[in-house]
Formats: C-alpha cells, structure tokens, sequence
C-alpha cells in the first residue's frame, strides 16, 4: 500500500517487522515489535485530523466502487447511456441481485490506473451521467426495485462542455427524482462526498457514511483558496467545513455510519466488503418492510428538517 505522510512511521515499522520475521531466532523482538506497531496504529487513527481524514477517503488504495459492485452483487448487469446524448464512465448503473432480492444500482466510480482514471473522468460525472441515473431511477420505479446509490466524487465535472449541455439542471433533476422515485433508495458516501455532484444521487430514504469518508459542499482546497485566497490553507478549512462522517452524523446530514477496519478499508477490504453487504441486506430488510405512501411521507420530513434553524 502507499502510505501517507502521516502513516510513515507505521510503515516504516511494519517493514522492519517483515525484516526481522524471516529469522526463527528474532520471533521474540517480532512479536514486540508487533504490539507495538499495533500501539502505534491505533494512537494515530484515534487522533485524526479532519485533514488526514480527507487523504485517507481520496487513498488511492482505497475500495472502489466496482470492487464493491463486484463482490456483493450477484448477476450483475450494466445498463448504459441516457438516450439523449452518450454513456458516461464516471457512472456505473445497472441491474443485479442480493441475497436474493433484485435491485438498481447508481455509483460513481473514479477508476484505478491511469488509463481508467481518465476513461471515467477522475469520478466526476456529466449531465449525461445524471440523466443515465434519473433513468435508471424510472426502472427501478417501474419494476419495484430498491435503489442503492454509492457517492465517491469530488463533484461534478465543470467544464464547457458540461455546462452546455446543462450540468446544473441535471443536477438538479436528480435530486428530484430521488425524492419522488416511488421505491426504497440507500446511499453510501464510500470516499469523497463532493458538493451538489454527490448530492445528485445522495437524497435517499436512508444516507450513510463510512467512516473515513467525507462529505462536503465544497474541497477544503476551494474553500480554502476563497476563504484565504490560499489553497495551501487546507488543512485548516477542512477543520471548518467539518465534512467527517461523525460530523454529519452530529449534524443530522447521515443516518449513521458504517465502521472500517482501523486505518480505512485498505487495511482489510474483505472485511470491508462483508460488513458493506450485511449492512446493505438489513438496511432493505427495513425499508422493503415500510408501505411505499409511509416511506415517502418520511423522505420528505427527513429533508425538510436539513437545516432548519430554531428562532
């Protein structure tokens, strides 16, 4: 894995350990080593700055969403394209099934290599990605199925072409279409949460946050480059936005939020999968369980509550 800054002395002991551990007669400084390296590790992710959380939910390593696409769906199907324009990458919808149940699936994807990264346009979508989820919302209205939507984006994209063929309104239609899709919606801020282009497929019945993932109006760097006209000041407005999953748990934004393995899920993405699929099937378990009219009553009170200020 690559190590952050932050993570280097962790790392740097962990490959000393794998050093040493290639000696019989060293087992017993391996083993001390060992406890202290785990010492170390939960010393440094039990006192995060808001700051090294953003790195670890951008960590290249971390999972993707077509890891998590692949190992929990079943029969898996992509659908493609929004009938008006094109297909985008920086979106993977589809069809597939879990424990037994069939369901729609909307995600944002940012791609691993290179070539991948630039194919999907680094996780930031078109107005072609949108509309492509706004369709895929229809079907799974039509069909009965539970939306699942997965956030990793640090927004939609804005360039010329985007804003041309209406960026803003298929933002914006896609917000509404999630909260009038007559069917059960769950959605997972997995990474990074990035302004209206993650909300565009975040307005569900049910939002959670994994752990080290973020979620926020804007990048610390925007903020921090308007704020203090200083990109380089980060660190600090990230400490402002207060973008961590516990901060909008605090805040009312998510319903809860989904553990990692201490340090993030490239620790240990197998558990990191299991407990995303458990988490998911008990989640639709509730939701398929509520009356359609009940549970669409209680999307519109939950997101007319968001911000209410108190005179």
């Amino acid at each position: 894995m690559r190590p952050l800054d932050f993570e280097r002395p962790l790392y740097d002991l962990l490959e000393k350990i794998r050093e040493l551990e290639i000696h019989p007669s060293l087992k017993g400084k391996v083993e001390e080593l060992r406890k202290q390296a785990e010492e170390l590790r939960k010393e440094i992710y039990d006192n995060l700055t808001r700051w090294q959380v953003v790195q670890i939910a951008r960590h290249p390593d971390r999972l993707k969403a077509k890891d998590y696409i692949g190992a929990i769906l079943e029969d898996f199907v992509e659908l493609h394209g929004d009938r008006l324009y094109a297909d985008d990458p920086a979106i993977i919808s589809g069809v597939g099934r879990i424990a037994g149940r069939s369901v729609v699936i909307i995600a944002q994807e940012k791609g691993d290599t290179t070539k991948e990264k630039i194919r999907r346009n680094f996780g930031m979508p078109h107005p072609e990605g949108y509309r492509k989820a706004m369709r895929m919302m229809e079907l799974a209205q039509k069909y009965r199925m539970p939306v699942i939507t997965l956030v990793d984006t640090p927004g939609a994209y804005p360039g010329i072409g985007a804003e041309e063929r209406g960026q803003f309104s298929a933002i914006a239609y896609s917000i509404k279409k999630m909260l009038s899709v007559r069917t059960p919606t769950l959605s997972y801020i997995i990474g990074e949460g990035g302004s209206g282009g993650a909300l565009a497929i975040a307005v569900a019945d049910r939002v959670f946050a994994l752990q080290y993932s973020i979620y926020s109006v804007i990048s610390p760097e925007g903020a921090a480059s308007i704020l203090f006209r200083d990109a380089s000041r980060a660190p600090e407005a990230a400490e402002a936005l207060k973008i961590t999953a516990r901060d909008l748990l605090e805040l009312g934004i998510v319903d809860g939020i989904v553990e990692e393995p201490l340090g993030g899920n490239h620790w240990n993405p197998d558990a990191m999968l299991e407990t995303m699929k458990n988490h998911i099937v008990e989640q639709l378990d509730d939701l398929t369980a509520i009356p359609i009219d009940e549970l669409m009553e209680k999307r519109f009170q939950k997101y007319r509550r968001m911000g209410l200020v108190s005179r």
